[in-house]
């Protein structure tokens, strides 16, 4: 008698609400390309931009109503990749149709906000993740390494420099979500600065006091553009950083300072990873680990140990709610 091989489970079904640029090819193909997950629908306020996105990546099904992919009994799991300012009430509307659910960062425009959306969930007891990816990125995860190996001593200081011209769009004031402050009260510091200040918690622990100064220097949208903080860590590292997002050049780099040494690398660029110390036979250790094509396939690969297989996720609501706090006592100032 043959073996018969044991029938494979079905993979976890994914709706998308929202399928603009960053599904395009950072997380909708991550989704449906993670074995175990697929993407049965998409959803989007146009139809017919919802019916493309769905055709292009083979997706069974588009619609214009968000309430039938929540509540569809298709739908395993649904990410939300909308504007901020629409993250709350689609997620509470996940939560209540009782199923886990994936949000675009930052979690919402406000810490006020973030608290209801994770109060939500944490009371009916349903994962909750945020697209915080850099987490899970092998660059990322080896530069912690680093730190935890003490390859530069105790850690010391952090500061980050991070600065962009302004762009046509800035300049000619079209509409977008990220420079008007009804939606990004920070603007780009809301849709960039998250991922460093996120980052900076997953590699030196939470912030235990933050202080921040910001401002509209340029005056081509509503949002802030111009941005400065200082912190402490709990660990007891202290931190520093500015965003300006009207300069005449790009940068993007992070100083770590420890006692025995130096570590330098960027958190939205690909620079090389630059360790340098005071040993004479290594002074400095060059490394360079790209990104995957789809950048956030680890933070779905982490998915799908977390809801099948019950690993924990290291982005969370939880995670991300500390983010926002930190994000609000900036833009406090």
């Amino acid at each position: 008698m043959t073996a018969q091989n044991p029938p494979q489970p079905k993979p976890l079904s994914w709706g998308i609400i929202g399928c603009g640029a960053v599904t395009e090819v950072k997380s909708g193909p991550a989704l449906y390309k993670t074995e175990g997950f697929s993407v049965r629908m998409v959803m989007r306020r146009d139809l017919a931009k919802a019916q493309d996105y769905a055709q292009r990546h083979g997706i069974q099904e588009a619609t214009d109503q968000a309430d039938y992919l929540i509540d569809h009994p298709e739908i395993d799991a649904v990410y939300i990749a909308t504007p901020p300012d629409t993250h709350l009430s689609y997620a509470l509307r996940v939560a209540e149709a009782g199923k886990p659910c994936c949000v675009e960062k930052p979690m919402t425009p406000s810490y006020a906000e973030s608290l209801e959306l994770y109060e939500a969930f944490k009371r009916k007891k349903l994962p909750l993740f945020v697209s915080y990816y850099r987490r899970s990125l092998p660059r990322f995860l080896e530069l912690k390494n680093w730190i935890d190996q003490g390859r530069i001593g105790e850690i010391r200081h952090l500061h980050w420099h991070k600065t962009k011209p302004a762009s046509r769009w800035d300049i000619e004031g079209v509409d977008q979500w990220r420079t008007d402050a009804r939606i990004a009260p920070g603007g780009y510091f809301d849709d960039l600065a998250s991922h460093g200040l996120d980052l900076f918690a997953f590699l030196l622990g939470p912030f235990k006091e933050v202080k921040g100064i910001s401002g509209n220097q340029q005056g081509y949208y509503t949002a802030k553009d111009a941005l400065s903080a200082s912190w402490r860590h709990e660990s007891g590292v202290t931190g520093s950083a500015f965003w300006n997002f009207g300069t005449g050049l790009r940068t993007d780099e992070v100083i770590l300072e420890g006692s025995q040494g130096q570590i330098r690398f960027s958190v939205l660029d690909e620079h090389p990873l630059r360790l340098l110390t005071a040993e004479s036979s290594t002074p400095e250790i060059v490394l360079e680990i790209t990104h995957p094509e789809h950048i956030q396939i680890p933070h779905a690969l982490n998915m799908k140990k977390a809801l099948l297989h019950g690993v924990p996720h290291p982005s969370t609501g939880e995670t991300a709610l500390h983010c926002s706090w930190v994000m609000d006592q900036i833009l406090k100032g």
